[in-house]
């Protein structure tokens, strides 16, 4: 189920042709993730030239909705070319599980996970669940559009 209100957790998955390395790559790298957001709210890294995310990394990232500000994330989950995933302030997770189909593709799914949140339960009135669920289908498509570009040199 894409929304599920009972685990509290949005995701899409989506087939891309690309190795899991490759994928992990660009989820791992925070200068990226501008370019794959779907939700049009992440403009850039805080950090020039970020490290390489690992688990326990704090990276900083400069956003927009309606008013620009900054936050701070932290990768709570990782598991080299298989998953990544962070929090910020509000405690709910973004993360992604990539599954090899074989060596040139790879099923990537995205989970918003507000399980975790203090504020839930504004989360849901607000419609997030939803609403985040059609910027994860958007982030997969862009992901996808970059990774296959990339590797097909362009």
């Amino acid at each position: 189920m894409p929304v599920d209100m009972a685990a509290r957790r949005s995701s899409a998955s989506r087939t891309i042709a690309a190795s899991a390395s490759q994928i992990f790559d660009v989820l791992a790298d925070a200068s990226l993730h501008s370019v794959i957001d779907g939700s049009g709210q992440v403009r850039a890294s805080r950090e020039a030239r970020p490290e390489r995310l690992a688990l326990g990394s704090r990276f900083g990232m400069k956003m927009r909705i309606g008013l620009p500000y900054v936050i701070t994330n932290e990768v709570v989950e990782f598991e080299a070319d298989r998953r990544i995933a962070w929090r910020h302030l509000g405690r709910h997770i973004w993360r992604y599980e990539l599954e090899p189909i074989d060596e040139h593709s790879t099923k990537v799914t995205e989970t918003f996970d507000w399980s975790p949140s203090p504020i839930a339960k504004i989360l849901e009135f607000a419609g997030y669940p939803e609403r985040h669920l059609r910027n994860i289908e958007r982030t997969l498509e862009r992901l996808d559009a970059y990774v296959t570009n990339r590797s097909a040199g362009l």
